[in-house]
């Protein structure tokens, strides 16, 4: 493993439960434990795992004018409506650039006099300087003293309110500060998994006390990238750099959903944000292509880089597969991949190159297994 990586504050309790390490966007992280992915996937979706998360970067920005001059500052990079947040509720954003493709995602909160920000583990460095470029008005503060869990499974709520018990007050995009045992901990209601749970922020010096506080519990197994990776592919996630990147926007991706009224064309905030011109008139218009679930044929799943065709062994590609994997819960494989917006309706039949083979493939609704927030 390279020096140059760098290790989270539960390194040493990932290799003591003998966790298989891997480089991940500059970091060494656990791709699985012990019990395997499959495992791990499906204790995820029945009790309750334990992902450690603090590679993601987590950044504070502020105004000395307050929340809503910082909000509004932050809205001329996203296209979401920071102003009317309510403190204490977040928001899934992305920045954009000039052509409309995305920079990356972001989760945005409204912690009263500030906005809390996480953003993905790769883009940190250009995000901070994204926002320290793009908010002069601004303070941008990145928190590198604090690590990220995720709690998420059916039993979330159960574990964590035996810690603090106020989470079984809040609902799916809540954020609320506690005091605990472990410190001061920053919670959201939230995750990347498709079930309910919470990603807690917690002090780097109490982290790992935290975590085994967390696994002591009956229901709690920790769980690595491996299956993090198929449990949002079944939620119908996108991953930064496989599934959305530059060269995607919003609508194709299929996150139209994520662009409130007032930012739309006729709300009392329209466009100001980078590439509005092509995200409006997509949002009104539609995409030339479009995000799509696609179940194959078969046990194999259809990796990333498949290329797509309309029909059987002849023509030239029509789309692409951008994430593929077998899919636990549903018990099969499953893909998602971008094709062209005529053939983007669910029944779609196409057919994917697997090594030189056109296999066959369907286009299927996303999400493969339904979510189970808490609303």
């Amino acid at each position: 493993m390279s020096d140059t990586l760098r290790k989270t504050p539960l390194y040493d309790l990932h290799v003591e439960l003998g966790a298989k390490m891997v480089p991940f966007a500059g970091y060494e992280m656990p791709v699985q434990f012990p019990a395997g992915v499959m495992k791990e996937h499906l204790q995820t979706r029945a009790a309750a795992g334990l992902f450690d998360v603090s590679h993601m970067g987590q950044v504070i920005v502020r105004s000395a004018q307050g929340y809503d001059e910082a909000a509004l500052a932050l809205e001329t990079l996203v296209p979401v409506d920071l102003a009317g947040l309510p403190e204490g509720r977040q928001r899934y954003g992305f920045f954009t650039n000039d052509q409309g493709g995305i920079l990356d995602d972001l989760m945005l909160a409204n912690r009263g006099d500030h906005l809390f920000v996480v953003v993905n583990a790769a883009c940190k460095a250009a995000d901070i300087a994204h926002m320290q470029n793009g908010l002069p008005g601004c303070t941008v503060e990145e928190i590198s003293d604090r690590a990220l869990l995720a709690l998420q499974g059916p039993q979330a709520e159960e574990v964590l309110a035996g810690i603090l018990p106020g989470v079984r007050d809040m609902r799916f995009m809540d954020v609320a500060v506690f005091e605990s045992s472990f410190g001061a901990l920053w919670v959201s209601r939230s995750g990347y998994t498709g079930e309910d749970g919470f990603e807690i922020s917690v002090e780097t010096a109490r982290a790992e006390e935290l975590a085994r506080a967390l696994l002591a519990h009956d229901a709690v197994e920790p769980i690595g990238l491996g299956a993090r990776d198929s449990l949002r592919l079944e939620a119908g996630l996108c991953l930064y750099g496989h599934d959305i990147d530059e060269t995607t926007t919003p609508i194709e991706a299929a996150l139209g959903w994520a662009i409130q009224k007032v930012r739309r064309r006729g709300g009392t905030r329209e466009g100001g944000f980078p590439g509005a011109a092509v995200i409006l008139d997509q949002l009104e218009s539609g995409a030339p292509r479009q995000r799509v679930g696609l179940r194959p044929e078969g046990r194999a799943p259809m990796r990333e880089g498949t290329e797509l065709f309309e029909t059987q062994g002849a023509g030239t590609a029509v789309g692409r597969v951008t994430s593929g994997a077998f899919g636990p819960t549903i018990g099969a494989p499953m893909s998602m991949g971008y094709v062209p917006a005529a053939l983007a309706s669910p029944g779609t039949g196409l057919h994917g190159d697997v090594r030189g083979k056109h296999m066959p493939v369907t286009v299927a609704k996303l999400p493969f297994t339904p979510a189970n927030f808490k609303r």
